[in-house]
């Protein structure tokens, strides 16, 4: 008997795991750690990235496989906030206790900077996986095919808070101009 059979948790966990997320995710974060790093000296770095490596590739692909699962939801909106919030938030948590358990905590700069590359990231996820790119299962695609979309999903990201602004700016504008009108 596997243990996967005898563990319905377990099994659940495999099956959502996004290998795309676990590589991305792993990569990203211990070059983040290695940046802060540099600036205070790597005694100790090599460990705290050794940790990133080896406990992000396997969590990372959880966490993704659940934000994954959490753009089915009923409501975009609780979707949306699981994918943003309720699946990192949790996930930050669990880093940090992790680095603390192995002796490799992190410099508060560093973890600063990992929370917020971590806000920014779900928010991507979240931009990226509404759009069919970095998904695993029945409704992903190759991660070839993902990386040839990504120049202008990158740019639809960082351009979105100006078109959001825009958006609302033209809203105002036309409450004005009704309110003028009457």
């Amino acid at each position: 008997m596997t243990t996967a059979s005898r563990s319905p948790f377990f099994a659940q966990a495999i099956a959502c795991w996004n290998w795309k997320c676990a590589l991305m995710s792993a990569t990203a974060r211990s070059l983040v750690y290695l940046a802060a790093l540099a600036r205070t000296g790597l005694r100790g770095g090599f460990s705290i990235v050794l940790v990133e490596m080896i406990y992000v590739t396997f969590t990372a692909g959880l966490y993704a496989g659940l934000q994954q699962r959490a753009l089915g939801f009923r409501s975009r909106t609780l979707g949306n906030l699981m994918v943003v919030f309720g699946v990192p938030v949790p996930a930050q948590i669990l880093d940090w206790l992790t680095h603390r358990a192995v002796g490799a905590a992190a410099p508060g700069r560093a973890i600063l900077m990992v929370c917020i590359f971590a806000i920014v990231s779900a928010l991507f996820h979240l931009h990226v996986m509404r759009r069919g790119v970095f998904l695993t299962g029945r409704t992903g695609r190759s991660l070839l095919h993902d990386f040839r979309r990504m120049p202008r999903l990158i740019a639809g990201f960082v351009l979105a808070p100006a078109a959001l602004l825009s958006a609302l700016g033209a809203r105002l504008a036309r409450g004005v101009e009704s309110e003028a009108a009457l």
